[in-house]
């Protein structure tokens, strides 16, 4: 029996994505290999940090880095940093900011929920998040520590480009940290400038739980110094480390272009067996922040028998559990994702729709959950945890 059964656990296809909620992504061998060699070993971690920066400066172009527990801590560390510097007094202080900078300047439409508010992660320092102005330099004054860019599908309005909006905090001497947990480039921001930047380890990257930060070595020093305050709640172990590291390396390595067209050719297919389902339209999809990636957008519609959330709700409860990408389930389409499917998964999904359609239509059963029940009922489930998970 595999760990799954084991564990009692449903078996998951995922067409979602590099999503944390379902363990974000597959581990390649070689990352995993390094991550179990290190268990059966001590070593300094601050020399093992030191190293994990020459990785991340190699990949990212950047001078120094660091890894920390998650992208989401690393917004808080790389803001506590810009409020304390590499003073291990202002360090300690933390959560109180008195005598220090301690406002943050961040776009409106950038203050998203990533699983969690982008602004709680702010304020966890102590910091004040302080809304940009339309005349974005009018923000900046006395007491402003740095200033966040978020680059994700989340944003519901970009506002000032990155390139822009660095250039302008620069001009005024504001650091710029830069949240781009889930994207392909590596170099980008640093090469225009940011004081630090924030990516997942263990998403399209595939490493283990972590954060990696990307900066220049002054800044991402007094991040690093994190660890002896608020980063100490944070901290990442040896393994997760190492993994980053090894995942960075991968990533050097990997074909890129195969994996790509590996990937549009399963969106070919779905579009093709999908657009037969009477009740569904489905469309190619570009990814919404620029990242080489395709994906199927498929609208729901009055002929399928249901809405679109109970359609993702029922795939979601086959065993396997065929899960989709609901973010925008609301509007009455989701997306189906390949990045993380096995060999042969994208007809299983393919087959999981086309049965519970179906069922839908000749039962008529379905377009009897409101959104607002779908919404319920998944915030129930979630007040009465552990109960009924699997």
């Amino acid at each position: 029996m595999d760990i799954i059964s084991r564990l009692d656990l449903k078996r998951i296809v995922n067409a979602s994505g590099t999503m944390t909620a379902l363990g974000a992504s597959r581990v390649p061998p070689a990352v995993a290999a390094m991550a179990v060699e290190i268990l059966d070993h001590f070593v300094d971690i601050d020399a093992l940090q030191a190293r994990a920066s020459q990785w991340i400066a190699r990949a990212t172009g950047a001078e120094a880095g660091c890894v920390t527990s998650s992208a989401a801590s690393g917004i808080a560390v790389t803001v506590a940093a810009a409020m304390t510097g590499p003073d291990l007094r202002r360090i300690e202080m933390l959560p109180d900011t008195k005598g220090l900078k301690n406002e943050v300047v961040v776009q409106t439409g950038h203050l998203i929920n990533y699983g969690a508010p982008l602004e709680q992660a702010i304020r966890l320092t102590g910091a004040k998040v302080k809304l940009a102005a339309e005349e974005l330099e009018s923000s900046f004054g006395p007491h402003t520590a740095a200033a966040v860019y978020v680059v994700s599908h989340h944003v519901t309005d970009r506002g000032i480009g990155l390139p822009d909006f660095i250039a302008r905090c620069r001009a005024r001497g504001v650091r710029v940290i830069v949240d781009m947990a889930s994207e392909y480039d590596l170099k980008g921001p640093i090469t225009l400038g940011a004081d630090a930047v924030i990516h997942s380890a263990h998403k399209f990257l595939g490493g283990l739980t972590a954060g990696i930060i990307a900066g220049s070595k002054d800044f991402i020093r007094s991040v690093y110094l994190q660890k002896c305050g608020i980063g100490r709640h944070m901290k990442v172990g040896k393994e997760g480390i190492i993994a980053a590291m090894a995942a960075l390396d991968a990533w050097s390595r990997r074909n890129h272009e195969l994996n790509q067209q590996r990937e549009r050719a399963i969106v070919s297919g779905w579009l093709e067996s999908l657009g037969k389902i009477r009740g569904l339209n489905v469309a190619r999809e570009p990814d919404w922040t620029g990242n080489p990636i395709e994906r199927v957008k498929v609208t729901v519609d009055e002929g399928a028998g249901l809405f679109a959330w109970e359609l993702a709700e029922r795939l979601a409860a086959r065993d396997p559990s065929v899960r989709v990408r609901d973010d925008l389930i609301a509007e009455g389409y989701f997306f189906l994702d390949p990045c993380n499917l096995a060999r042969g998964e994208e007809k299983l999904v393919t087959d999981a729709i086309r049965a519970e359609v179906a069922a839908a239509q000749k039962n008529r059963d379905g377009r009897k959950m409101s959104i607002a029940q779908y919404s319920e009922q998944l915030a129930s489930r979630l007040r009465n945890w552990p109960d009924g998970f699997r």
